[in-house]
This record gives C-alpha cells, sequence and structure tokens, in this order.
C-alpha cells in the first residue's frame, strides 16, 4: 500500500510539473507574441502616411504674404512624429521686401517641429543675388538648421561665406536673416578686398 501511494505522490509532482511547464510555455508564447505584435506595429507607425514627387509647399506670413516656399523631388511625410523627409530641397525665403529671395539647397532635408525647423544636410547652399544696398552673399556647409518663422540659422559645421569679394570661414555660425547679422563661431580666416579709392 505505501508503494501505491508513493508512486501515486511521484506521479502527481511529474504532471504537476509538466502542468506547470504547460502552463509556463504557454505564457511565453503568449509574450512572444505580443512582443512580435508591438513591433510590427510600431514598423507600422514609422511607414510614410503619403509620399509627394516633384511638390511645392508655400508657408504664408501672419499678414498674408508668402514668407517661404519650399520645394523638391521628393517628400515622404511620416505620422509618427509628423516629421517630412525631403529630397533634393529647395527652401526659398522670402521674408525681407528690401533684399532679393535667399535660396537654400541640398541634398536632403528633416521638417519637423510643426514645419518650424528645417535641417539641411549634404552640400549646403545658400545663394542670394546682389541688391541696391548690397553684394551678392554665397554660404556653404555640410549641414544647416533653418528656424524659417524666426527667420535665422545655425550650424556646427564648418563654413565658408562669401559677399562681393569678402571671404570668410569657422567651425560654425549663427544667422539672423532679418537683422542681417552674421556670427562665426570659432577658429577661422577672413579676406577683405583693398579698399577703392
Amino acid at each position: 500500500m505505501r508503494q501505491r501511494t508513493a508512486h501515486r505522490f511521484r506521479l502527481s509532482i511529474v504532471m504537476v510539473a509538466m502542468l506547470f511547464l504547460a502552463f509556463g510555455s504557454f505564457w511565453l508564447l503568449q509574450l512572444m507574441n505580443q512582443a512580435g505584435d508591438q513591433i510590427q506595429a510600431s514598423q507600422r507607425q514609422n511607414e510614410p502616411d503619403y509620399i509627394v514627387e516633384e511638390f511645392s509647399f508655400v508657408r504664408m506670413s501672419k499678414d498674408g504674404r508668402p514668407n517661404y516656399i519650399i520645394s523638391g523631388d521628393k517628400l515622404t511625410h511620416r505620422p509618427v512624429d509628423d516629421s517630412s523627409e525631403i529630397d533634393k530641397p529647395l527652401v526659398r525665403s522670402l521674408s525681407s521686401k528690401e533684399q532679393p529671395p535667399m535660396d537654400m539647397r541640398a541634398q536632403h532635408a528633416r521638417v519637423d517641429d510643426n514645419n518650424s525647423r528645417v535641417v539641411l544636410t549634404k552640400d549646403v547652399q545658400i545663394d542670394r543675388a546682389a541688391a541696391a544696398k548690397g553684394q551678392p552673399f554665397q554660404l556653404r556647409t555640410e549641414a544647416l538648421t533653418i528656424y524659417p518663422d524666426e527667420d535665422r540659422m545655425e550650424t556646427d559645421q564648418p563654413v565658408q561665406i562669401r559677399q562681393g569679394e569678402a571671404r570668410a570661414s569657422g567651425s560654425g555660425l549663427r544667422g539672423n536673416n532679418a537683422t542681417r547679422e552674421l556670427t562665426l563661431k570659432g577658429r577661422g580666416t577672413l579676406v577683405l578686398p583693398p579698399k577703392q579709392h
């Protein structure tokens, strides 16, 4: 009798252990499926909700005038963070009545913060034609952050500037287009042409 009870007891322990193992396996499988579903959901969230090719976007100022135009080869919008990636962007600033438009080009741009920040990268070029009160302006760098609503820009990358015959370079820059102030950061050079008599 004792042998039979001991046998039943061992059998019960084995069955309970197998039952725990089965429930543990089922629970682990559920966790893995949930993790896989969450990964797929987050990947789907990061998928673009629209792609526009050969586009042009005009942002108006508070007084109803065109403030700037953003155009490019391709715009990819991602809803997860409401950002846009632009291939071969052109940003044209029309904010000043006294100065000609300023064109900013690059290979890539990211627009975020409710369209209030544009990060231009790879071969960034800024050009402004000569005006009655100013010489032509050129700026070259590899990355530039533009705040169009505030009409300012900044970079921590090396920058080269040319205005007329004057040239300057630095290891970074802060600029305000409205006040026409430009501050070069770090070590750099400044080459001024001789004064005309």
